[in-house]
């Protein structure tokens, strides 16, 4: 069984970004420098807008409310909007007061006049509370552009609710294997080839085909392994069988939803079919394990569990704490993407790599999905979904939508 996170989690460590602005505020309060987080003697006095949290107009002067950033709340100061060099800001203030009144508007039949001369507090409130997000938003993405070991760009956008970045959630690029599991990194052979395209390579060593063409689209059908050169082999990184080990090359938007999936990921750019998109990555665990995660995951109603069942079923992908961007891809019955397995360095057929490719041409803007009952094997069918007494669980309904929606996720 193929599953991800529906309503995924993030990969960002909450209170240590906080306590950074915490002490900020601290050491500019307290007059005192500390150039490890970029208090300085040159910046220690200075003034810089971070956010609007308010609006007033007096004797027909309009101000804005100033948080000054790295300064505490307290230091917050009425500034004329002739003083504000930050159009940007300006100009995100007007959009979330807008976008607060459109959503009230949707709410009660009757709107109250709206006062032009002072915001009311729950707007503000709301202003203030969306810059706060729009600061942890961006702070995340940065976070996950500097974990990532892949070209294409990771950019979060969330322009549905409230929700900042999730907790509890650690991104990681590769497998990370449980307490009392071993994998093997290192392959014991490796190829000789001066052209692994024309050559007896890896792939025929293993007995299967080469896996992609000269476009580095895969030619293969679902349910074929994917063997790549490895680290033992002669070839170099410009090899054609090296496709998945280079890892995503398109940038990628994780976004919220407003169909009630909770996060998703979309391409910013368009994506050729047969394309390698992502690796499924997560915590490495054992399928007794799994299966206790199971029930309690069913029983929140999201899924983050991706049996390893390529050749046997000794192991599972866990990501709900430990994953990359794959963990926001959410389901669909009528998906976009297709489940690969792979071996590169690791030849330990009960533990294949996860690869994830284009099923048919992505557009730019589009959300990427596939199917959580999906396996490696590209087995779909009914019969592969264990539904015996002794693994009953509670069913997750579906929101993909598709016309072939099966109406659960498990």
């Amino acid at each position: 069984m193929a599953a991800a996170g529906a309503e995924a989690q993030g990969a960002w460590c909450v209170p240590c970004l906080v306590s950074l602005d915490t002490l900020q505020e601290l050491c500019r309060k307290e007059k005192l420098t500390c150039k490890s987080i970029g208090i300085t003697k040159r910046n220690l006095n200075n003034y810089e807008v971070e956010y609007l949290c308010d609006y007033k107009v007096e004797k027909d002067m309009e101000y804005y409310l100033v948080k000054w950033k790295g300064w505490p709340d307290s230091t917050n100061t009425w500034e004329p909007l002739q003083n504000l060099k930050c159009p940007l800001l300006l100009q995100q203030f007007s959009n979330d007061k807008h976008n607060y009144l459109s959503q009230v508007k949707k709410c009660k039949a009757i709107i109250p006049k709206y006062n032009n001369k002072a915001l009311k507090p729950a707007v503000a409130e709301y202003i203030v509370k969306k810059a706060k997000q729009r600061i942890a938003l961006q702070r995340w993405q940065d976070e996950l552009n500097r974990r990532k070991n892949h070209k294409g760009m990771i950019f979060v956008e969330n322009t549905v609710d409230l929700e900042g970045p999730p907790s509890d959630f650690y991104y990681i690029n590769e497998y990370k294997p449980a307490p009392g599991i071993s994998l093997v990194n290192e392959a014991t052979f490796g190829c000789s080839c001066t052209d692994c395209f024309f050559e007896k390579c890896c792939p025929a060593e293993a007995g299967v085909l080469l896996a992609y063409n000269k476009n580095q689209q895969i030619r293969i059908p679902p349910g074929t392994p994917i063997y790549e050169c490895n680290s033992r082999c002669r070839c170099g990184p410009d090899c054609p069988n090296r496709i998945v080990q280079k890892g995503t090359q398109y940038s990628l938007c994780i976004f919220r939803t407003s169909n009630g999936c909770g996060w998703g990921v979309k391409t910013l750019v368009k994506i050729k079919r047969m394309s390698f998109v992502m690796e499924y990555v997560g915590e490495v665990i054992t399928s007794e394990e799994a299966e206790r995660r199971g029930q309690f995951y069913d029983n929140k109603g999201i899924t983050y569990l991706f049996d390893l069942d390529y050749e046997s079923d000794e192991f599972t992908v866990d990501a709900a704490r430990y994953g990359n961007v794959s963990h926001f891809v959410n389901h669909s019955c009528d998906p976009n993407l297709q489940v690969f397995n792979v071996f590169i360095d690791n030849l330990d057929t009960r533990l294949p790599r996860i690869a994830l490719f284009s099923t048919r041409t992505i557009n730019a803007g589009e959300e990427l999905t596939f199917d959580y009952q999906m396996k490696g094997s590209g087995d779909i069918s009914s019969d592969s979904i264990d539904h015996s007494p002794a693994k009953k669980r509670v069913r997750t309904v579906c929101k993909c939508g598709a016309a072939t929606c099966r109406g659960y996720l498990n």
